[in-house]
């Protein structure tokens, strides 16, 4: 009996056949440069901007609508007698730019002076606010019994509504008020003079420092307690951690704090004119004065008024936001000055 040698199989070969196994095939990947990602990149836009629609529906109607009007109000002049026709005129007459110059001519005085009232009310109230609202973030974010009670009253003058709060401090300030029988002087403090916007002051700070306060105290409370520790074991004293690490850290909520402030204070209106009274040159803002014009029917002045407002109070948030914008998101900056942060950092940690 003779034996046959069976050779190997091909490792190509079918194990069941033995016939030569056909190669399967092989799918090859999608490019990724293609038209899908280009499909997926546009939907995700179009849905985006479908989200987004709503708020920008919103802001055209609330804040660019009203804007173009007054633009546009600002250019004509009040009905009345038309001086080439000798008629009365149905219509504003279109007046151009005569509106400004008005406003930095004949009523030059009275628009500096509430021009340098708004600078000054928003420089003095927001420092001292910031001052004053820092100090509440960290008694509230300190842990003691009864701190519920504590927020509760800080935050309470914030709660009240601007026109309660003016006419609370307009009976403090009364000649026979709280203010003076504490003082021990006869001070007439909503009358023209500096103690007026003493007053003022005093009353805005008491209702809008917990507004900062509050927004700090968001910040705190997001800070790792690792980050006080390692600085304490470190041998920082209470001063050092809090120039070194609480401030930098709760540096972003406390610039968007004071942004909006500054903003806010620009357009004060409400609290002088209910504490001391309308048309006192102590106290008087370019709100103030765009409301004066509109209610003696001038609304091509009063609109005037507005629109250089916001000019001012476009131009400060701009600058606020292009010189601190970095740090208002919170982010490292450009690129070359991420790569030379790393290069500082990893130079300390060789250096330690």
């Amino acid at each position: 009996m003779s034996h046959t040698r069976v050779p190997p199989p091909s490792p190509d070969a079918d194990v069941v056949t033995g016939a030569p196994a056909v190669p399967a095939r092989t799918e090859r990947p999608a490019p990724r440069g293609g038209r899908r990602t280009v499909r997926a990149t546009s939907g995700t836009a179009g849905m985006a901007a479908l989200l987004v629609s709503p708020t920008l529906l919103v802001l055209a109607v609330v804040v660019l609508y009203p804007t173009v009007m007054a633009l546009h109000e600002s250019l004509y002049g009040p009905k009345g007698l038309d001086p080439e026709t000798g008629f009365i005129s149905d219509t504003e007459p279109f007046v151009g730019l005569q509106n400004y110059a008005d406003i930095l001519g004949e009523a030059g005085e009275r628009f500096w002076n509430a021009f340098w009232n708004t600078t000054f009310f928003t420089v003095v109230t927001v420092t001292l606010e910031t001052v004053i609202g820092v100090a509440m973030a960290l008694i509230m974010h300190k842990a003691f019994r009864g701190r519920g009670f504590v927020r509760a009253g800080i935050l309470i003058p914030w709660a009240v509504p601007t026109a309660i709060s003016g006419l609370l401090w307009r009976w403090i300030f009364n000649s026979d008020g709280v203010a003076n029988a504490l003082l021990g002087r006869q001070i007439l403090w909503t009358s023209e003079g500096f103690q007026a916007k003493l007053a003022v002051i005093v009353a805005e700070v008491w209702k809008t420092a917990p507004f900062i306060g509050l927004l700090v105290l968001a910040g705190l409370q997001v800070i790792p307690k690792e980050v006080y520790e390692a600085a304490r074991i470190d041998g920082a004293g209470r001063a050092r951690r809090f120039w070194h690490v609480t401030l930098p850290l709760v540096k972003p909520a406390l610039l968007v704090a004071v942004l909006f402030r500054c903003m806010d204070a620009l357009r004060m209106f409400d609290l002088p004119y209910i504490l001391i009274g309308a048309q006192k040159n102590s106290v008087e803002t370019l709100s103030m004065l765009a409301q004066n014009e509109a209610s003696n029917v001038r609304f091509g002045p009063a609109s005037a008024y507005a629109v250089i407002l916001f000019v001012y109070v476009f131009l400060i948030a701009l600058a606020f936001v292009r010189l601190l914008g970095t740090d208002l998101v919170g982010d490292t900056g450009t690129p070359e000055r991420s790569r030379r942060f790393g290069r500082r950092r990893k130079s300390a940690e060789v250096t330690a």
